[in-house]
């Protein structure tokens, strides 16, 4: 049997390790347009120079030998002949037996007037975006980071470490808007602040201006207001890179589409990570490589793990979690407490957990994703929801034996 696996992300690499478990002689083929493994989510220490191009490697240097898989890096494929099971790059192609799509996601750029193709200005999804930013800023003396998202505060905070003072512009009335409520964000904002970042909140980028040879020298806000600018960075959205699909017969809408197998409507082609656009987080992309893996193996596994908008972060030494939805409707009931250094905010509904926030201290988040997955009522647990724990699961019956309620 052979497996050809098209991405070196989290998604690709773990399918890589958990085929080779699964068989020890199978073929195994990797193909990817980076010459190295690296984590995404440590670009900006990347940036800051905080981390060394080895050391934002997650797997070890001997991974590829040590599992026996043949890796054909810098190589970009163009097409998948699904009738021919084969895969086309450029300087060659790989038949296959059973085939995994793990091409990730890239920056999405808004359609703001005078953006496209403006020389300065960079997303941040890949190693080369890095390295550009980072030579790119070492000379720069107004940046400009469009969206306060995650990526877009990991740049800022690479940039912070090197000495740099970012503009960030978001439209949203709170930096992390997707991943917070106004409370918790406000605390990374004030300390973003005090680093010496601005950030301009309610607002969009209307367009930007160019010199004579095309370099971004300033931006237009939706206010009127123009700050200069040398280095913007974009932040604001991502897309599933599957684009290059479009003649193989492969299913693409958001993503590409697969079923609970993570299989595609093509024979033996499964994909997983954010090419699928099920999940933009790197445990899910994890597992789902792990899951597609088993599945090529021959071993059935469902990807039932549709747990709502998980995120972790730490900004300065702050480390923060949210699962599931953090907004309160109509009748939800909202808990919140808050200590020195510590913010914690859960939204029941229906006597069910359904959203949390654990700022400062992150200890029971096991405990909290457990009941927001699995949708686990406490309304029979007559404690305050503060002091429930796993421990409440358990109880004896008459017989002696032990009970897992939860």
């Amino acid at each position: 049997m052979k497996h050809v696996i098209i991405g070196a992300g989290a998604a690709g690499i773990t399918a890589a390790k958990t085929i080779r478990e699964q068989n020890k002689t199978d073929e195994i083929v990797l193909i990817s347009t980076d010459e190295t493994v690296y984590s995404r989510c440590m670009l900006h220490h990347y940036i800051s120079g905080k981390r060394s191009l080895s050391e934002l490697s997650f797997v070890t240097d001997d991974f590829f030998s040590d599992n026996n898989v043949r890796w054909i890096s810098n190589a970009i494929v163009t097409n998948i002949d699904t009738k021919e099971k084969k895969v086309v790059y450029g300087g060659g192609s790989e038949a296959y037996d059973k085939l995994l799509i793990a091409t990730g996601a890239k920056s999405a750029f808004p359609p703001v007037e005078g953006l496209d193709g403006a020389k300065g200005v960079f997303g941040l999804r890949d190693l080369p975006d890095a390295k550009a930013i980072a030579s790119k800023a070492a000379g720069a003396k107004n940046i400009v980071v469009l969206g306060a998202g995650l990526v877009g505060l990991d740049a800022a905070y690479g940039l912070l470490d090197m000495g740099k003072k970012p503009v960030i512009v978001e439209m949203a009335d709170r930096i992390l808007s997707v991943n917070l409520d106004s409370d918790a964000a406000a605390v990374y904002q004030a300390e973003f602040e005090k680093a010496g970042a601005i950030i301009k909140l309610k607002t969009k980028m209307s367009s930007v201006s160019l010199g004579s040879s095309g370099e971004i020298s300033s931006v237009k806000l939706s206010n009127g207001e123009e700050i200069p600018c040398d280095l913007l960075i974009v932040a604001t959205s991502v897309t599933p890179n599957a684009k290059w699909l479009e003649s193989s017969g492969i299913a693409v809408e958001r993503g590409v589409v697969v079923d609970k197998y993570l299989a595609t409507g093509a024979l033996d082609v499964y994909a997983a990570g954010d090419v699928t656009g099920l999940s933009g987080t790197w445990p899910d992309a994890m597992s789902q490589g792990e899951i597609a893996a088993m599945n090529m193996c021959g071993v059935q596994v469902e990807y039932s793990d549709f747990v709502p908008m998980k995120c972790t972060m730490s900004f300065f030494g702050i480390p923060t979690l949210s699962v599931g939805s953090f907004v309160a409707g109509a009748g939800d009931d909202v808990k919140v407490r808050e200590s020195r250094g510590r913010y914690e905010r859960v939204v029941v509904r229906d006597g069910i957990p359904v959203g949390v926030i654990l700022q400062g201290d992150i200890s029971r988040s096991g405990y909290w994703q457990h009941m927001i997955k699995n949708k686990i009522s406490t309304a029979g647990i007559h404690k305050p929801i503060w002091k429930v724990s796993f421990a409440d699961a358990y109880s004896i019956e008459a017989n002696g034996e032990y009970k897992w309620a939860l």
